[in-house]
């Protein structure tokens, strides 16, 4: 059998109004060849022109593929395709996109499109069914993003980080967030702090954040912290390289205090630290700390 090379394969599905059409756009940027609403069963035979290239087919290294509810009766298919690259071993990745249901709502009322399964303009129901459908590939994905608070540009920002690079390298996303505002739904791993000490009890460092040297060094202050942030990190470095060989590309992993300001920012700060190194890269990120900035509460 001839030797063969297929080309890096995405697909990107998910939930409609999500973002699928602004995140394929910036892998057509990134210089993919992408094929929107292509037919399940059709997969076998690109990917087999792709792996024998002839002509046509030299200088393409990188194809994204966008499979959605649109495709009707067809789509149903699309278990038996990824079953079929499993077989054979073909490497690929599942770029899922969602968001919550009220942001999907508010968008397509204000685009004033119908949603694919909505009857009678019930555009919730039609919602609520595309997810039920979607929930098994849902769990087969690579990489999960909630768009629900993105802007197009941060939507740009996390796919290019996600596939800008040929090399095989994991990202590790750190996120710290407040549980009162609920918990990200594209975590891969959540961590509960709120065991630490809590600087919000102390009036002089209330009107502060984790960016602060003040409450930094309050929260790094308890023997229990500092244990606390070694064995996570050490547990990080022992999953990242299986995470790797699993061929994962990006594992988030989320970390909560009660406000998402004080102790989450401190440890997501200090663990970006940790975890810097040279076959995965790292980047640390704040969820809710602007919200509580937004209210005035910062000196």
């Amino acid at each position: 059998m001839p030797e063969t090379k297929y080309p890096r394969l995405v697909i990107v599905t998910g939930l409609s109004g999500a973002g699928k059409t602004q995140a394929v756009r910036c892998l057509e940027d990134l210089g993919f060849f992408c094929v929107d609403n292509l037919p399940p069963s059709l997969i076998p035979g690109l990917v087999d022109l792709l792996g024998h290239p002839g002509k046509e087919g030299e200088g393409i290294t990188k194809v994204a593929l966008v499979m959605d509810i649109r495709g009707g009766e067809f789509f149903s298919g699309l278990d038996a395709a990824l079953n079929y690259l499993d077989g054979l071993g073909i490497p690929y990745e599942i770029l899922f996109l969602e968001a919550a249901d009220e942001v999907l709502v508010r968008r397509y009322k204000e685009t004033r499109r119908r949603h694919p399964l909505s009857s009678g303009g019930q555009i919730l129901e039609g919602i609520i069914e595309e997810r039920r459908r979607l929930e098994e590939l849902r769990g087969r994905a690579s990489k999960i993003i909630d768009t629900s608070e993105l802007t197009p540009r941060q939507l740009k920002e996390q796919v290019s980080e996600l596939f800008g690079s040929s090399q095989r390298r994991l990202i590790v996303s750190i996120i710290s967030f407040g549980y009162k505002y609920g918990i990200p739904l594209d975590a891969d791993l959540v961590m509960d702090v709120r065991f630490l000490p809590n600087p919000y009890y102390v009036p002089a460092l209330r009107p502060f954040t984790g960016h602060d040297r003040c409450v930094e060094e309050f929260v790094m202050a308890s023997p229990v912290t500092r244990q606390f942030i070694e064995q996570f990190a050490a547990l990080l470095r022992f999953l990242i390289p299986h995470y790797l060989q699993e061929g994962k590309s990006h594992l988030v992993v989320a970390i909560g205090c009660t406000g998402g300001q004080h102790r989450s920012v401190t440890l997501a700060n200090k663990l970006g630290e940790l975890l810097q190194g040279e076959n995965y890269s790292v980047t640390v990120k704040h969820r809710d700390v602007v919200r509580y900035l937004s209210t005035g509460n910062r000196r």
